[in-house]
């Protein structure tokens, strides 16, 4: 398991929420990906995202200056598991 650290501060949306998208895809199940960001929108859209990929999230912290997200990278897309329970 490790943990990548992704600095979005100073982006404003889309850009949070589709760097988080790309910084995701490499990751293995387990591994922890921290995503600091300064856009207020980022609230809204990183949890959104974060429910289509079928991750985990979790606000650590969050201030005037910046949000810190913690996001656990599962076994892979909703969709896929869902296609599998299908078989």
């Amino acid at each position: 398991m490790t943990r990548t650290t992704l600095d979005l501060t100073g982006l404003k949306c889309p850009l949070p929420a589709l760097k988080t998208r790309k910084a995701l895809k490499p990751l293995q199940p387990g591994d922890q990906l921290e995503v600091r960001c300064t856009d207020p929108l980022s609230v809204i859209d990183i949890p959104n995202l974060i429910r289509e990929t079928g991750d985990t999230v979790e606000i650590t912290e969050r201030s005037e200056a910046h949000i810190v997200f913690l996001i656990e990278k599962a076994n892979g897309p909703i969709g896929s598991v869902n296609a599998a329970l299908r078989s």
